[in-house]
């Protein structure tokens, strides 16, 4: 049980800090930069996909390649933020119960997803200039 005093009752969530001993505040405000950077993510995806539904838009020709990379743009950047509060939670359980900290299973969701992406933008890019 969480030996944070009465503070350990009042913060949310629960299911986080009833658990283990305080952590030393850094660790705790790493993982918040973690949890933020993440957040940050997910936004430059999301604003990536609406960037280029809105070009394919006003194309002369729009294209239904150009509507899917923005949908998987869109969806990463979904999947992107469902999964940061998941992961902060599971770091700060780690962190207050002095276990090993978890794998990032997103990352490699990302990087490859976003290799695919940029793939096809780069193929988008050759058909649409010839």
């Amino acid at each position: 049980m969480a030996t944070d005093g009465d503070q350990g009752s009042a913060r949310r969530p629960r299911r986080v800090y009833d658990e283990g001993d305080e952590p030393d505040p850094r660790f705790t405000l790493a993982n918040e930069r973690t949890f933020l950077a993440w957040i940050r993510t997910a936004l430059a995806l999301m604003a990536a996909g609406v960037g280029i539904e809105a070009l394919n838009a006003v194309a002369d020709h729009p294209s239904t390649i150009r509507t899917v990379l923005a949908v998987s743009l869109l969806l990463a950047g979904v999947l992107c933020s469902a999964t940061a509060f998941t992961r902060w939670m599971a770091a700060e359980r780690a962190l207050r119960c002095s276990r090993p900290l978890p794998a990032p299973k997103l990352a490699p969701v990302l990087g490859y997803g976003l290799a695919i992406v940029g793939v096809v933008a780069c193929v988008l890019l050759f058909v649409s200039s010839v």
